[in-house]
């Protein structure tokens, strides 16, 4: 494989990493706090996850713990959206491992958790890792979407591990593929098999995070990636003073990525779907907020701007959210017969006639390629493909149509020639910054003391991230506390409660004081292209968000 200079050298990098996980491994404990409890629905979680609810927060501690020297064999799992970082999350695990007893074994399965049901894998050894250590992606071993959820896939998981002589498995992934860690880690419970599972938090969302996960792996690249992007437009808008850019950011459930890449650029125009959902902001009401914006800079003789608007905004805006929710409870309902009409007529008429009428008004109001996107495939969750709806589309057609209403009445006299964009996959599996390629090889190490201590149904976790590597903080979290109960496929079902942002925080309140300024007054901010060498301000600096919330 030919690669290049940079590739090179990021081989070469050595992760920095927590103190305490420079000691002998031998030398490292845990400490357990007190039980926890579920953020909601806790007597039905409860009954759920009878072994593994309630268990204390591990934190690590200087202590002897022979067992750490143990011959083991550990399977790794890569589930979900590739996030940077995700090799070095297995490079920490393997030189954990290997650091206990050299003769001890990684197992890679491909694809996901399907390798995990169909015993597809290979050894990690040092040579096949080495060309992975520092690099984006997820291609060592590939990722998949496959559930863990029936007990066919657990007992045939428990199979595959009691065949290869596997004690415990490791799941890197999002708030769903942890949930499904979760249950994975209780069915052995229940079956005593004696296999271990631990999760790692992953997702360049930024929505898996709470007090304990400060911030989800890939986050911290993915918006460094997408703010180098946004301020390259912003330079160009800048210079040919003649387009207003849309651009979607990825972000399906929350608006962290938009949040932190205005913090990072100051654009003229940023949705907050958070906010949207709090003030009931309708679709109108949005519109005639960009609209005002737009007439105010072309009377400065701006007809230029940036406006960023977050991947599941849609969902956010009252009636759109509501229309959405209507539509994913009759198409689970009503799956098999909607599934026989094969024409978009046909399939409108049926949506619309088992619609609320205020939905239907709604659908019937979009236009017609937004009404096909609503109605394409469903997510495994059975939840609408937010990111397969062109909403920076839907906000420029509606704006363009409000200005030419302005100017007919004489309110505007403007020009607006727009572009559209979407940024995502330019950013899942970007060089990771050396904070990343830091965060993630420490939490593959802390999942190793986790295994190493006994702990099963806990996700590795770092803490007080906005410090230098060496003073921060590892542990575990039992899964179970961050879980609540939702509707999936139109029944309940125990997932990782997703953070959104935060209004009240400071991330937020600061891009909040400043943007009336920033939607009139060009006041484009340009960060650049990730830094991996120089001053530590310059190249292993953390994002702004995490900056800011921990002031």
């Amino acid at each position: 494989m030919t690669v290049s200079t940079l590739q090179k050298d990021r081989y070469n990098y050595k992760p920095h990493m927590p103190q305490i996980l420079k000691k002998d491994v031998k030398s490292i404990n845990i400490n357990k706090g007190n039980a926890t409890e579920s953020v909601s629905d806790r007597t039905e979680l409860k009954q759920m996850f009878p072994k593994t609810y309630g268990m204390p927060v591990a934190t690590l501690s200087e202590n002897e713990n022979p067992a750490a020297g143990n011959k083991i064999n550990v399977g790794v799992v890569l589930s979900g959206g590739q996030a940077p970082g995700g090799h070095n999350v297995i490079a920490g695990l393997f030189d954990g491992i290997k650091a206990g007893n050299p003769e001890s074994k990684l197992y890679g399965f491909l694809g996901g958790p399907a390798g995990l049901i169909e015993d597809k894998k290979i050894e990690i050894t040092p040579e096949y890792l080495d060309e992975y250590r520092n690099t984006g992606g997820f291609d060592i071993i590939g990722s998949g979407r496959t559930k863990l959820e029936t007990t066919e896939q657990f007992d045939s998981s428990l199979d595959v591990c009691k065949k290869n002589g596997i004690s415990a498995v490791v799941i890197i992934g999002g708030d769903d593929s942890n949930t499904n860690a979760a249950m994975l880690a209780e069915y052995f419970a229940s079956k005593d098999a004696g296999v271990q599972v631990i999760g790692c938090p992953k997702t360049i969302d930024g929505d898996l995070k709470n007090e304990h996960i400060e911030t989800s792996f890939g986050f911290d690249t993915a918006t460094k990636t997408f703010s180098e992007l946004v301020g390259n437009i912003e330079r160009d808008a800048n210079s040919a003073k003649k387009y207003w850019h849309f651009i979607k950011l990825m972000g399906r459930s929350a608006s962290h990525i938009a949040l932190e890449c205005a913090l990072q650029t100051q654009p003229n125009y940023t949705v907050i779907s958070e906010e949207v959902e709090e003030k009931k902001t309708s679709l109108t009401e949005i519109v005639n907020d960009i609209t005002d914006v737009i007439v105010k800079r072309a009377n400065n003789s701006e007809n230029f701007g940036v406006v960023l608007v977050p991947e599941g905004l849609i969902e956010f805006i009252p009636e759109m959210g509501v229309l959405i929710s209507e539509l994913n409870n009759l198409l689970a309902e009503k799956e098999e017969y909607y599934n026989t009409l094969t024409t978009f007529e046909d399939q409108s008429e049926f949506i619309n006639k088992n619609l609320s009428k205020d939905s239907s008004y709604v659908f019937s109001a979009l236009p017609n390629n937004i009404q096909r996107q609503l109605l394409m495939d469903r997510d495994p969750h059975g939840n609408v493909q937010v990111s397969r709806i062109e909403t920076e589309m839907l906000l420029i057609e509606m704006v363009e149509d409000k200005l030419k209403e302005l100017k007919t009445e004489g309110k505007y006299n403007g020009s607006f020639s727009h572009q559209h964009h979407f940024f995502g996959y330019e950013g899942r599996c970007a060089f990771p910054s050396n904070f990343d390629s830091d965060y993630c090889y420490s939490l593959g190490y802390t999942a190793f003391t986790l295994i190493a201590n006994g702990l099963t149904g806990y996700m590795s976790s770092v803490k007080n991230l906005s410090k230098p590597a060496s003073e921060w903080v590892p542990g575990g979290i039992p899964v179970t506390m961050m879980m609540n109960l939702e509707i999936r496929h139109g029944k309940n079902k125990p997932v990782i409660k997703k953070a959104l942002v935060e209004l009240d925080g400071k991330p937020f309140k600061t891009f909040a004081a400043n943007r009336d300024e920033w939607a009139i007054k060009t006041s484009f901010r340009y960060p650049g292209a990730i830094q991996y060498y120089g001053p530590d301000e310059v190249c292993n600096a953390p994002t702004i968000t995490l900056s800011l919330e921990k002031e």
